[in-house]
């Protein structure tokens, strides 16, 4: 017997056309870098992307093709988001805060043939030198500056538009659709390739009640960029729900965000932990200021947010959940959300639980490997690295870079990530392998004592490394950001740490910093700060 169900392509192309069907006044707002909002709808995005797929088809591009972006989040990324899969070619989101050396290895390993940037952005192109690698440029203006020479206004690649004639390529829900790469923590920057199957199985996963939760009722602001991991699928699955999008374009100051989201009526938006904690830092100091929808729900990614965060921002009325995910995989991985049984818990268990990175949405696998290659049980006490499967899962690297490395010969994607999860299938990360701690033969959880750390009164913020030690091997070093007006009391902050954890996990010496470094992707930069500190001697008493 066979099954006589159609064989339907999963395509983004699907996702556009729906959305101007069936919310076609829905709106997509944008601001500019004068901080003014631009209006556009969801029949507007079918329409410019349209003309965009027509505008690269005339311009030579070919099936497969690499269309670079170095973009701010607006309409016009999400145009290229869908236009470029729709000519048949691959966008390719730049990090614009990586290195100029990062920059061009990208670039180059990529073979990005065309290039849409920002006017803003323009002094970036510098980065790759006197004659930037791209055959085309294409600048989307904000601004009246001057085009630099050889370079192509967007507007006139779209033209006057593609007529009702005209017919995109056929597409397979097997092609590529767009490329990100890593951030390069470990080594030089790798590419992920997303088809347009991954994302739309994304969309649904992430879109679900018991994830993110999406709908046509929400009002979405993604502060993380569009060019880190496509802002985590938001304006995929956004379009999918009919929700509106709104995007705050360079501006992610705290007081801008909230503006935005006071004006626009913003119910969900998504960002890492330290756009949050300028956001509660703001709030705390003028309450009264924003009339914010009620329940705003707070997507953080990225890093992981302290109990003291989420319990602080709950009694400001914004709700944070926890996600976690990786470029790898696309990247919703998990979401920690309450359970039925969790109501009559007191608010201190079920804040621990909001903490951990969450279960894992229908079709992506979870299991967990020791040093000895041996699965370990779910019981929520054994660690080890988690490994990942599923339909949005990244199968390889562009160009089969690290196939041994990063993937097991049975099919599973290495996170590098050491986790525990408990019988209920709550995951939570307790570090990097490269950034545990691993004192006298026993593991740190570096993770766990910065979490512990940012919910001290006076600090700000806390980042741990280890150091070399001649007798344990290893020890913690706490990097620390004292709250405006404190100071820093090392006593006083190993006091408190001593009331949660071993005293063999203390931290043998506080650093006090005015900031800590951050990459690209604005997660703290261990590795700069191990290179540093390597030699650091510990300043307080031998544990």
């Amino acid at each position: 017997m066979h099954a006589t169900m159609m064989n339907y392509p999963l395509t983004t192309n699907h996702l556009i056309e729906r959305a101007a069907r069936l919310f076609a006044k829905v709106e997509i707002v944008s601001q500019a870098p004068d901080r003014s909002l631009v209006r556009h709808t969801y029949a507007d995005l079918l329409q410019r992307s349209r003309a965009l797929a027509k505008g690269l088809i005339d311009a030579g591009l070919t099936k497969g093709d690499r269309v670079a972006t170095l973009m701010w989040n607006h309409h016009a990324h999400m145009e290229v988001y869908f236009g470029v899969p729709m000519a048949g070619g691959v966008y390719h989101t730049l990090n614009l805060r990586l290195s100029p050396e990062d920059l061009g290895y990208i670039v180059a390993d990529a073979g990005d043939r065309f290039l849409v940037i920002d006017d803003v952005l323009l002094p970036l192109l510098a980065k790759f030198g006197d004659k930037p690698p791209f055959e085309r440029i294409f600048v989307v203006r904000w601004t009246d500056a001057e085009l630099p020479e050889g370079c192509v206004d967007f507007e006139s690649l779209i033209g006057e538009g593609a007529p009702e004639s005209w017919t995109p390529p056929p597409a397979s829900e097997l092609d590529p659709i767009g490329m990100c790469y890593t951030s390069g923590t470990t080594g030089r920057p790798k590419g992920v390739v997303y088809s347009h199957r991954a994302t739309v199985l994304h969309c649904f996963g992430s879109a679900l009640p018991d994830s993110l939760d999406l709908s046509i009722q929400d009002t979405l602001c993604p502060v993380v960029p569009m060019f880190h991991v496509n802002a985590w699928g938001l304006p995929f699955t956004a379009t999918m729900v009919g929700a509106k999008q709104v995007h705050p374009g360079p501006h992610l100051q705290p007081d801008a965000l909230l503006d935005l989201y006071a004006k626009e009526q913003v119910t969900v938006s998504a960002g890492v932990p330290t756009i949050w904690m300028g956001i509660m830092k703001l709030v705390e100091q003028h309450p009264d200021k924003w009339k914010l929808q009620p329940g705003l729900r707070m997507v953080v990614g990225g890093s992981a947010a302290p109990e003291s965060m989420i319990s602080t921002m709950d009694q400001m009325g914004m709700r944070v959940i926890h996600a976690w995910g990786m470029t790898e995989t696309t990247p919703l991985g998990s979401v920690s959300l309450l359970r039925p049984e969790h109501a009559a818990l007191p608010e201190a268990e079920q804040l621990k639980i909001r903490a951990k990175q969450g279960t894992a949405p229908p079709f992506v696998d979870m299991r967990i490997v020791d040093d000895e290659g041996q699965e370990v049980a779910w019981d929520g006490v054994h660690m080890g690295e988690l490994q990942v499967r599923g339909p949005w899962i990244a199968g390889s690297y562009h160009g089969g870079v690290d196939a041994s490395e990063k993937w097991t010969d049975d099919g599973w994607f290495r996170t590098g990530d050491v986790v525990t999860i408990d019988a209920q299938g709550y995951m939570q990360i307790t570090d990097r392998t490269k950034d545990l701690v691993k004192s006298g033969g026993e593991w740190i959880s570096s993770v766990a004592l910065e979490n512990a750390l940012m919910g001290h009164p006076d600090i700000a913020e806390a980042a741990v490394i280890a150091v070399p030690h001649p007798k344990w091997t290893e020890r913690p070093l706490a990097v620390v950001v004292a709250k405006e007006g404190a100071t820093i009391d090392e006593a006083a902050l190993t006091a408190y740490l001593a009331e949660r954890f071993e005293k063999w996990w203390l931290p043998d010496g506080y650093v006090v910093r005015d900031q800590i470094p951050r990459g690209a992707t604005g997660k703290f930069l261990k590795r700069t700060l191990r290179d540093e500190l390597a030699s650091a001697s510990a300043s307080s008493s031998p544990q």
